[in-house]
């Protein structure tokens, strides 16, 4: 029998619409109209006129047959167009899977293949890799290519596809009368996994959940209004941790951003006044590591996020030195990228550095609109007890969360088992709700039974003054079955040999876990900063052992 609460009080049109953070962007232009939402070089361009350009696609899709349950794949760098992907792209009903552009074509063919996409969006940049993955394609059905002639690529690579960017946009209709999805669980967007251990898994999101994450970004920072956003962060990665919608719920600046480069980065925040970027601690080392004339001038507030591995005090040092207020988040593609953060408490700026750098190095709490986030023992579904040491696997539930794997229910169910998202990534719960992560499943090394956290012993490595970056992978041992290894990229210009690497462990860690290979390299990362320890796991069987 219903309550009083359930009779007559039904979901209808009036009281009822699907999230979606496509409102955000007509909200937007609706009411900052001739706010500028786009910085691309010399381009300015308003939020009226960025969605008016969004209409246009989203039109000139449908005229050509795409619509709900299409996917429209993009391979694209952090340019106006991108920025307009993630608007347009859905507004047709279509999905958007945005590409990693520093992957081969191997992989890049198969995701299409996978997600069966009906068009791509090409910068010439890539039109080489994107030419080869169509060519490699098993499926048969034929791809609308577009080609994007973005003013600032200085490359000679010709386009590859039928029609270019602004001419379908010439098509399209700037009154398109777009609508949302009937169902906020509707997907919006498909995004793969690195597929480091066999072929990527096609995680989809849900227009609730992009909404939702969105506005999570803007509570966790206090984003005002009009906010200036530098695109450091690739708008692939997570959809760029849905901080496209972000902005446009802001009515704040794009400031896109072709390449990376510490000059570049330090002179877009100087001249455009940027407040906010995301970036790996790469990205974070090397604005820190800059030659000090670049960062002449940057006197206003700059806020970051950091994301991929805890910030050591140096990190927080030197971003301190630059005025940045560094934020410290945590998630994975699944969860939309950022799920959890290190809110920081007001007593912690009292406290030295290295008591900073601890608390500041935890994954943290929950995001404000995800409903949780625990550690528990995968075997019984229990909460570990909080504190600080029993050992658990890291697992969210709530409102932001992937839809699941696309055409994987096996992976899917594995992923959702007990009603919590499994991350892999091993960890603690202290008694203050923090988490903090101990290393990823695969990256425990046992030594002579003994567990080694990789994570452990590379933050002991950060802290050395010659270090810029640092991996710690399993490295065969005849007699201890596994011994750690150290992958070490020094600073510029910095000097540093095997003997001092090992004197510096062992004033901090105990004999069983300073490593006993030492490699000094640069090491190899992702598009995103992340460095890639399966690449050092394979070359870690032929590293050479040391005497410690």
């Amino acid at each position: 029998m219903q309550n009083i609460y359930e009779q007559g009080l039904d979901r209808n049109a009036a009281n009822f619409a699907p999230l979606s953070p496509l409102m955000f962007i007509e909200r937007t232009a609706a009411i900052y109209g001739s706010k500028l939402a786009v910085v691309h070089g010399g381009l300015r361009r308003t939020w009226a006129e960025t969605y008016e350009r969004c209409k246009r696609l989203a039109s000139a899709l449908t005229k050509r047959g795409l619509g709900v349950g299409d996917t429209v794949a993009v391979m694209l760098p952090n340019t106006p167009a991108m920025v307009e992907a993630h608007f347009g792209i859905p507004m047709s009903g279509a999905v958007l899977n945005t590409l990693n552009t520093r992957l081969d074509p191997e992989n890049i063919a198969f995701m299409l293949d996978h997600g069966e996409a009906k068009a791509i969006i090409v910068d010439r940049e890539f039109a080489p890799i994107a030419l080869r993955a169509l060519q490699m394609r098993g499926r048969t059905k034929p791809i609308l290519v577009i080609d994007v002639d973005d003013p600032l690529y200085t490359g000679k690579n010709a386009g590859i596809g039928s029609i270019e960017y602004e001419a379908l946009l010439a098509e399209g209709d700037a009154d398109f009368a777009w609508k949302l999805p009937d169902d906020e669980w509707a997907a919006i967007a498909l995004n793969y996994t690195s597929g480091t251990t066999g072929n990527p898994k096609g995680v989809v999101y849900h227009h609730r959940g992009a909404a939702i994450n969105a506005v999570s970004n803007i509570l966790e920072w206090d984003m005002p209004k009009h906010a200036v956003y530098l695109w450091t962060l690739p708008m692939f990665h997570c959809n760029g941790w849905c901080f496209p919608w972000t902005v446009a719920a802001r009515a704040g600046v794009n400031v896109c951003l072709r390449r990376v480069d510490a000059e570049s980065v330090l002179t877009l925040i100087r001249t455009e006044k940027v407040t906010h970027y995301c970036g790996a601690p790469i990205v974070q080392s090397l604005l820190i590591n800059a030659p000090d004339e670049l960062k002449q001038g940057i006197n206003h507030q700059v806020k970051t996020m950091v994301a991929g591995a805890a910030p050591p005090a140096a990190m927080i040092e030197g971003m301190e030195a630059l005025g940045f207020d560094l934020t410290h988040v945590y998630g994975l593609t699944e969860v939309y990228g950022p799920a959890s953060v290190c809110v920081k408490q007001d007593d912690w700026a009292e406290k030295d550095i290295g008591e900073r750098a601890r608390l500041n190095a935890r994954q943290g709490v929950r995001y404000h609109l995800q409903h949780g986030i625990t550690v528990m023992d995968p075997a019984t579904m229990t909460p570990v007890p909080a504190d600080g040491e029993s050992m658990g696997e890291i697992m969210f539930r709530g409102n932001i969360a992937m839809k699941g794997y696309l055409k994987n229910p096996g992976a899917t169910e594995d992923a959702f088992a007990g009603g919590w998202f499994h991350t892999g990534d091993l960890a603690v719960m202290y008694p203050d709700g923090y988490v903090k992560i101990k290393d990823r499943s695969k990256d425990i090394i046992i030594s002579g039974g003994e567990n080694i956290s990789s994570i452990e012993v590379e933050d002991v490595l950060y802290r050395h003054p010659a270090v810029v970056a640092a991996a710690v992978v399993a490295k065969p041992d005849p007699k201890w079955g596994e011994t750690p290894c150290a992958f070490v990229e020094l600073k510029q210009g910095a000097t540093c040999t095997v003997e001092e690497i090992v004197a510096h462990c062992k004033q901090h860690l105990a004999g069983f876990k300073v490593p006993r290979a030492v490699v000094f390299k640069e090491l190899p990362k992702t598009s995103t900063g992340k460095i890639q320890k399966f690449e050092l796991r394979k070359e870690a069987g032929s590293a050479s052992a040391i005497d410690v």
